[in-house]
């Protein structure tokens, strides 16, 4: 890689050209392209094919950029003896040994589970013969009213937590009475919690009723506390690390340093923050009763329409307080932003940054959370760092919401474009029934896929996202394209598009 490469993103080289003609650089794939290991690689294996003029077939494909990163989001327990050996110059004999002892890695744990099920199963066994002199005994006691104690009823008591406080994982760690009781025993299983599929499951593992976190996300713990703990932060180690997903205890720390609120030096973060957090405060002071002036309530009617609107199922955001919040916040941003003013869908870009900062300073499920129970200056502060950061975010891509949104236009006519590259079938598809891009991916680009995807899915999304240095304008794009490749069969099968423009249906 030259070095004019290594200083410019990817993502802003070649800007004329269309997005889809993939270069090795970091940011875009994992582990980082390491030219000498490609190179050794390629000359173990087959030749790279040829053009008959005898030069290489240059491979720049998006086909290619997606066998790179295809397991990006893995979670298997070999990422990081994975990760260390792509650093090496590695030759065919090292990798069929380290493939043999994958396999051997994979045999022993193979057959310890098959000792830890044989031995859990003798344990079922006894406690069944238990039970059920249990049950006689209260039928000579109780005479019919025996007859109530059923195999489910045995069943709920032994699918709580075990003695040690170990949660049942498995089918075989627990008696079942019949086959039909499989789909209970895994209700019961669970732990017991509110079900909101918008929102659901992005607290801390740690609490109360969920399992501990594994021997890996201990480790990738470790590894973002190692390189936060220095006097100055390793933004591009920061940014390596976070690609792949960022810890929820360490969320909120790395979100404000990766967005660029925060200082990579840690001396100068605290008064950075005391001093950011009173410069928002001020601008609620100088500008917030202005809301009612004839030249801003337009602006302000429409934020008071539109917060209500915003995550409807989760009851977080259905709080007068935090709708006060938002109201706050994307005023002063519209007021300090003339140019492009309040435009729907900006709502939605808070909501993230909200709920992470939240959990900042909570342990318990955030979707329910009562924030009444927060001191004020904790509401004040995660207030002002939500503001602070969706402005950071805007910055980057506000020609998305000013006058006819020329953004979002270039980034829909981008997508078509990309997609007619990467899958000329879909596109071809979509022609034929008429199909405007602009009906789907306007509101895409408009609200960053918000409305597409539950929260914890668009908090892990904006890991990868700001881990990229134009994440939220260029990578999005790619992200984008990856929707319609990996649901081409259903685009293929469709003939009537006419629902395009509605999708609540795609939150699956």
């Amino acid at each position: 890689m030259s070095t004019d490469g290594n200083k410019k993103q990817f993502w802003k080289r070649n800007t004329a050209k269309v997005p889809g003609s993939i270069q090795h650089v970091y940011g875009a794939q994992h582990p980082p392209f390491d030219p000498l290991l490609h190179a050794n690689l390629i000359k173990a294996g087959n030749k790279p094919q040829t053009t008959p003029g005898g030069k290489p077939k240059k491979a720049t494909t998006f086909q290619e950029f997606e066998s790179i990163t295809s397991d990006a989001w893995d979670v298997g327990d070999d990422d990081d003896e994975l990760l260390a050996m792509a650093a090496q110059n590695l030759n065919i004999e090292v990798v069929m040994e380290t493939a043999n002892k994958v396999i051997e890695n994979h045999s022993k744990q193979q057959e310890k589970q098959r000792q830890d099920d044989a031995g859990a199963s003798e344990l079922e066994e006894r406690e069944e013969e238990d039970a059920n002199e249990e049950e006689v005994e209260e039928e000579e006691e109780q005479g019919e009213e025996g007859e109530e104690s059923t195999p489910e009823v045995s069943f709920a008591s032994e699918s709580s937590p075990l003695g040690d406080g170990r949660l049942v994982k498995s089918l075989s760690e627990a008696p079942i009475g019949s086959p039909k009781d499989v789909s209970l025993h895994r209700q019961q299983s669970l732990p017991h919690r509110p079900t909101i599929p918008m929102v659901a499951r992005i607290a801390d593992q740690n609490t109360s009723g969920t399992p501990a976190m594994t021997e890996r996300e201990a480790s990738r713990l470790d590894k973002f506390r190692q390189v936060l703990a220095g006097p100055n932060t390793d933004l591009e180690e920061l940014r390596k690390l976070s690609w792949s997903g960022i810890p929820r205890q360490v969320r909120p720390i790395t979100w404000k340093l990766l967005s660029g609120y925060l200082p990579a030096n840690t001396e100068r973060r605290e008064s950075t923050l005391q001093r950011k957090r009173q410069e928002y405060f001020g601008f609620i002071e100088q500008y917030y009763d202005s809301r009612n002036d004839e030249h801003h309530q337009d602006t302000y009617r429409q934020i008071h329409i539109d917060i209500p609107r915003t995550n409807p199922l989760i009851p977080l955001f259905q709080q007068a307080s935090v709708q006060e919040i938002f109201e706050r916040i994307l005023f002063i941003w519209a007021i300090r932003h003339p140019a492009s003013g309040y435009v729907q869908g900006i709502n939605d870009l808070v909501t993230p940054f909200f709920v992470v900062y939240v959990f900042e300073y909570i342990k318990e499920e955030v979707e329910n959370f009562d924030v009444s129970s927060l001191q004020e200056e904790t509401l004040r502060n995660i207030e002002a760092d939500s503001f602070w950061c969706m402005s950071k975010l805007l910055d980057g891509i506000q020609d998305n919401y000013t006058f006819a949104q020329p953004g979002i236009q270039r980034k829909v006519k981008a997508l078509e474009e990309l997609v007619s590259r990467i899958d000329e079938t879909v596109h071809v598809h979509m022609q034929q029934y008429e199909v405007e891009y602009l009906q789907f991916a306007f509101r895409w680009m408009n609200n960053l896929l918000m409305r597409e995807l539950p929260l914890r899915c668009t908090i892990r999304l904006w890991d990868t996202y700001q881990a990229e240095p134009e994440g939220f304008s260029h990578f999005h794009l790619y992200v984008c394209a990856a929707f319609l490749v990996r649901w081409r069969k259903e685009i293929l099968d469709e003939r009537d598009f006419q629902h395009i423009p509605d999708q609540h249906h795609a939150h699956h």
